[in-house]
């Protein structure tokens, strides 16, 4: 019983640490050039995760795409050109900041701003507006000075 416990963990162990397949490169620089660009690039299928950390069949496929334009002499920018023509927009997490990404990059600032604004006008409306009783507040008044007027 024991056995076949250990066994299972085991199985279980070696699949939970299964590796992602990595290029190496015989120049340092361009593997950290790779490195970076992997974890630049989002999964088409698992949208929420890079290539460098999917296990995803096409993450594999973009991984060695990317080995394969780094070894052809491409620059950083070209690759991302490349996977950007091929996939969208949506392969890069940090898009260009261009005409039709403005709102994504200007819109959490702008929205920021208003609020700001908003408040300093409603701080100074609230100063500089004289204090109004309360209907209620003015009757109450009313009635408690007619009733010190009445004490001996």
């Amino acid at each position: 019983m024991k056995i076949s416990l250990l066994l299972s963990l085991l199985l279980f162990s070696a699949i939970a640490h299964a590796a992602i397949d990595a290029q190496q490169f015989a120049d340092p620089a361009l593997q950290a050039r790779y490195q970076q660009l992997i974890h630049e690039l989002r999964c088409p299928k698992c949208q929420n995760q890079n290539i460098g950390d999917s296990d995803a069949p096409i993450a594999s496929d973009l991984r060695q795409e990317v080995s394969s334009l780094l070894k052809d002499g491409k620059t950083d920018d070209e690759v991302r050109d490349y996977m950007e023509s091929r996939y969208g927009d949506f392969v890069l997490y940090r898009p260009k900041v261009e005409s039709k990404t403005w709102v994504l990059w200007y819109g959490p600032f702008a929205i920021l701003l208003m609020g700001a604004l908003a408040l300093i006008i409603l701080v100074i409306r609230l100063k500089t507006a004289p204090a109004e009783e309360a209907p209620d507040q003015q009757r109450l008044n009313a009635l408690l000075n007619n009733d010190s007027s009445k004490e001996p």
